[in-house]
C-alpha cells in the first residue's frame, strides 16, 4: 500500500503542538454521561451527575457514537488527528446508517439536503449531478458550474493525502429516493417537487436561485441517486464560525477583473492588512489556493475558522463541488496566492516534493484512498492524471520563488 507507506512517512510524523485545555474546542469530562436532544438539532446535554461511570466499566465517552466524538475532538490545530481510530467508523456510518430525516439545506445556488440518522448524527447530501467523465463546458463560467458529488468525497480524501485536515470527513452512497427522502421528509417545499419522469424514474429538484426546475431535476434508476454524505460540523450555537471573504476572490461578473487580477503587486498590501500581517493565516490560505488548483476549484470566495480559537488557527476547507470539473486544462491563476506572495510553509513543500517522487505519486495515493469508497471510481482516471499535472506546475511556481 503506497498509501500506508506514505502516512509512516516522518514527513506525516512530526509532532502537533501540545493540546491544552483552551486549545479544544468543547471542554468535556470524558466519565460523564450526555444524552441528546432530539429537537432536531446536534445538541447534548450533561444528564445526572450522579452517574459518571457506566456499569459495564468504561467511560461515557466509548458509548458516545462516532459523529460525536468527531466533534468533541476538534482542537486549535486540527479538525481531525492523522492516525485518528475513528475516520473509518465515521465514514462507514455516513455511508450505511438508517436515514429518519431529510429536508432541504436552506440558502446556497444549489440543492442540498440535511439528513438525521437514528444517533442524531447529521450529514450534507449533495447529489449527483453529472457523470465521472463528462467535463465542465469551456464556455462555462466558473459561477454556473454545477456541484459535483464526487468532488467532495475526491476533495476529503486529497486533503487529507496533503496533510492539511481542514475538510470534514465525507463518504459516497446510494441513495433511495423514494424512502430515504420523499416518503420521510417534512419539508412541504421539497415534498412538491417530486415526480415521475416519461422514462419512470422519480425525480425531484427542490428550491435554490440555480438549477432547481424540472429541466434540471435530479432522477434515480428508477429510485437510486449517487450523492455525497459529509459528515456536519458543530450546531453553529454551540461552535460560533467567522466567516472570512478571500483577498484572491474573483469578481463574479462577466466581464470585470478583480483587483488581484490587475496588480502584480497586490500580495504587498494583503501581507500588512490583519489577519494577514502577522501568524500563519496567509501560509495557509497559501495551502488552501495549492489544493484549489490541484482540484481545478475556482470558485473559492470565502473560507471559514473556529471564533473561540481567534486568528491563530487552521482554515475550515468547506464547498469543494466546483472541484474536478475539468481535467484537460488548467486554471493557473488559482495560484495566483503563492505566485504573488512567494510564500510557502517548508512542510508543504517538502510533502508536494515527496508526493511528486515515484515510491508514491499523487494519482497513485488518491486513487487507492478513493477505492475504498462506496461509490468507487470515484473519478475518471484522467483527472487522477491532471493532479500529477498540476503538481509539477506547483514545483515550478515554487522553483520561480526560489529562483528570485
Amino acid at each position: 500500500s503506497k498509501l500506508a507507506a506514505l502516512f509512516e512517512h516522518p514527513l506525516y510524523n512530526t509532532p502537533v503542538p501540545e493540546v491544552t485545555e483552551k486549545d479544544k474546542l468543547f471542554i468535556v469530562n470524558p466519565t460523564e454521561k450526555f444524552s441528546l436532544r432530539s429537537s432536531g438539532s446536534d445538541e447534548w446535554v450533561s444528564s445526572s451527575k450522579a452517574e459518571t461511570l457506566l456499569p459495564t466499566g468504561k467511560t461515557a465517552y466509548d458509548t458516545y457514537p462516532a459523529w460525536l466524538k468527531f466533534h468533541i475532538g476538534i482542537n486549535r490545530y486540527e479538525l481531525y488527528p492523522r492516525r485518528d481510530p475513528l475516520l473509518p467508523t465515521l465514514l462507514r456510518d455516513l455511508a450505511t446508517q438508517r436515514i429518519v430525516s431529510s429536508v432541504q439545506k436552506s440558502g446556497g445556488t444549489q440543492l442540498k439536503l440535511i439528513m438525521t440518522f437514528p444517533n442524531y448524527g447529521q450529514a450534507l447530501f449533495k447529489p449527483m449531478k453529472q457523470t465521472r467523465d463528462q467535463e465542465t463546458p469551456i464556455d462555462f463560467f466558473y459561477f454556473s458550474d454545477f456541484e459535483r458529488h464526487n468532488a467532495e468525497i475526491a476533495a476529503f480524501h486529497l486533503d487529507r493525502i496533503l496533510d492539511f485536515r481542514r475538510i470534514p470527513p465525507v463518504s459516497g452512497r446510494l441513495v433511495n429516493i423514494t424512502k430515504e427522502i420523499r416518503d420521510i421528509t417534512t419539508d412541504k417545499k421539497l415534498a412538491k417537487t417530486f415526480f415521475i419522469s416519461p422514462a419512470g424514474n422519480v425525480c425531484f429538484y427542490g428550491e435554490c436561485s440555480y438549477y432547481c426546475s424540472t429541466e434540471h431535476a435530479l432522477c434515480g434508476k428508477p429510485d437510486l441517486l449517487e450523492g455525497s454524505m459529509a459528515a456536519l460540523l458543530p450546531d453553529k450555537t454551540l461552535a460560533k464560525r467567522r466567516s472570512w471573504r478571500s483577498p484572491w476572490r474573483r469578481s463574479y461578473h462577466k466581464s470585470k477583473k478583480a483587483e488581484w487580477e490587475l496588480n502584480p503587486n497586490y500580495c504587498a498590501q494583503v501581507r500588512e492588512t490583519p489577519p494577514y500581517d502577522r501568524g500563519h493565516r496567509l501560509l495557509d490560505l497559501i495551502d488552501m489556493a495549492i489544493l484549489d488548483f490541484l482540484m481545478g476549484n475556482m470558485d473559492r470566495h470565502h473560507y471559514e475558522t473556529f471564533e473561540k480559537f481567534g486568528n491563530d488557527t487552521f482554515l475550515l476547507h468547506l464547498d469543494n463541488g466546483r472541484g474536478f470539473g475539468t481535467h484537460s486544462r488548467d486554471e493557473p491563476s488559482i495560484l495566483a496566492p503563492l505566485q504573488q506572495c512567494c510564500s510557502i510553509k517548508k512542510s508543504t513543500y517538502l510533502r508536494l516534493q515527496l508526493l511528486a517522487s515515484q515510491p508514491y505519486r499523487l494519482s497513485d495515493v488518491l486513487r487507492e484512498a478513493l477505492a475504498a469508497d462506496p461509490l468507487a471510481p470515484v473519478l475518471a482516471e484522467p483527472h487522477l492524471h491532471a493532479l500529477d499535472r498540476r503538481l509539477g506546475k506547483v514545483l515550478v511556481a515554487v522553483g520561480h520563488c526560489l529562483a528570485r
